[in-house]
């Protein structure tokens, strides 16, 4: 009686082929991505520089706005508050 069934094989490599197999498979599936991305041509890196610029120029704009807004409140709440104390103490000339 004879065992049909086949133990696996071991693949057996040096280290260094490993290495270089494993950075041409990374390179090769990074080149993909990018390729995937739109950013295959020599430009890619510009490109992403650029956009992070972008990004961070947007997110200036955001706080620069959100830092007037309070400051617009908060001047105009203060203006509020010496308009009604004036008027409390009478010094606009209001009826007497």
């Amino acid at each position: 009686m004879t065992d049909d069934t086949q133990s696996p094989s071991v693949l057996s490599m040096r280290q260094e082929d490993l290495d270089d197999l494993l950075t041409r498979a990374a390179e090769r599936g990074a080149e993909r991505c990018l390729a995937h991305l739109g950013l295959e041509n020599g430009s890619a890196a510009r490109d992403i520089r650029e956009l992070r610029d972008l990004l961070e120029a947007w997110r200036d704009a955001r706080r620069t706005a959100w830092q007037t807004t309070i400051k617009v409140a908060t001047t105009g709440i203060l203006a509020a508050l010496l308009v009604g104390a004036a008027i409390k103490l009478k010094l606009m000339g209001g009826a007497q």
